[in-house]
């Protein structure tokens, strides 16, 4: 599986009161088990963060399409505009660079 970060900023509406948010984010991971099932996703970290995002998630997704379906459902259910980036373990990247031309002799 493939690991993805999602950066969602929510809408000033669901945050006027503490427990919208709880209640939001049980129906979201509602909607998501439904739409992707046990076996296509895998939440790694939730964190909330300052700065121009409310949340920051860590997840593994089967591939580009389930982590589109997941941005997608918190979008359009949980009231957010989100953005997903692909990532790769640091360890993973250095293997995968480790080979490319143009290093410094």
């Amino acid at each position: 599986m493939q690991t993805y970060v999602m950066m969602t900023r929510l809408n000033h509406s669901v945050l006027d009161a503490p427990e919208n948010l709880e209640n939001l984010e049980h129906q979201v991971k509602e909607r998501i088990q439904e739409s992707l099932g046990a076996d296509g996703l895998e939440w790694v970290a939730s964190y909330a963060v300052g700065g121009p995002y409310d949340y920051m998630d860590v997840f593994r997704a089967a591939d580009n399409d389930a982590a589109i379906k997941v941005s997608t459902i918190v979008r359009t259910f949980g009231h957010a505009q989100s953005e997903i980036w692909p990532a790769a373990d640091w360890g993973h990247f250095k293997e995968m660079t480790r080979d490319l031309p143009g290093g410094h002799a």
